[in-house]
């Protein structure tokens, strides 16, 4: 029988912290309160990104009996159709939420990535479109929280461009890759983190010590494991590397929330690294 547990662990329910962020930076550069509104944008997003971590479950089932024997399809505690069932759902709630809080301008974005979020588990994650694929959705998430706005715009390639690194790098996983993939990581965790403190010359205001100060957790959180994998690229440390990609989420949003003005809300958000890093370490967040 499913048990509760199992379910979670389908959904990789603790990386859902890392959602929330998305959403929050967007509207923090379209000068959005954080109110009603953004708690809605919010659930809906972590509604979908456990829709399609189940839906991922689902479509790699075969082959995550060969490699993955572990997972919650494989060993038999939850049943393909369940979590096709579980995808679904969320799925379905995840825009009737985001669309009852945001209305016309979050429909114009979650109806969209919902439909990127099935095209990457069904179709695009295994072909080289899909880590593109992937930081389409993020970046959408980001573009939800703004309405979308033109100003949220480059935080949410910000974002995008780190999925983008981490998905690439996720590609190793299993087997390992070639030296050269967690230094393009390495080399891109650098852009990721010099695009947060330009643009918008956050040096010229008293935002700019919590925007460095955030991205610098955010290059240290990230950049440690993807050097010790470029000195070694094996399957564990290229996972330990995907997975501080995924934690690094947290202060790369506050960072890119920061220098928006909303440091408040950015150093809240950051409040919540501690405990997303000690639940990665429960649950895998891949």
């Amino acid at each position: 029988m499913t048990g509760l547990r199992d379910l979670v662990e389908l959904v990789r329910a603790p990386a859902a912290l890392t959602v929330p962020g998305d959403v929050l930076a967007g509207a923090a550069a379209a000068g959005f309160p954080i109110g009603r509104r953004w708690l809605g944008c919010a659930a809906g997003s972590v509604c979908l990104y456990w829709a399609g971590m189940a839906l991922n479950d689902y479509a790699d089932r075969d082959l995550d009996r060969r490699e993955r024997p572990e997972r919650p399809i494989p060993s038999g505690r939850v049943t393909p159709r369940l979590a096709l069932t579980v995808a679904s759902g969320l799925t379905v709630a995840g825009v009737a939420v985001a669309g009852l809080s945001g209305g016309r301008p979050a429909l114009r974005v979650v109806v969209p990535l919902a439909a990127t979020v099935w095209l990457y588990d069904l179709v695009l994650k295994n072909t080289v479109a899909g880590p593109a694929g992937m930081a389409a959705a993020r970046t959408l998430n980001v573009l939800m929280g703004s309405g979308p706005r033109a100003e949220a715009v480059a935080p949410a390639l910000t974002l995008g461009g780190h999925v983008l690194v981490v998905t690439t790098l996720s590609l190793g996983e299993v087997r390992g890759t070639r030296r050269e993939v967690p230094l393009a990581a390495l080399a891109g965790t650098a852009v990721v983190a010099s695009a947060t403190l330009a643009g918008t010359r956050p040096w010229r205001s008293a935002s700019w010590p919590a925007t460095a100060g955030l991205a610098a957790v955010y290059a240290a959180t990230v950049a440690g494991p993807q050097s010790a994998a470029v000195q070694q690229p094996t399957a564990g440390r290229i996972r330990a590397a995907v997975g501080a990609g995924i934690v690094g989420l947290l202060p790369l949003q506050a960072a890119l929330t920061a220098r928006s003005g909303a440091v408040r809300a950015g150093l809240a958000l950051a409040a919540a690294f501690p405990a997303a890093r000690w639940l990665a370490g429960k649950v895998a967040a891949t």
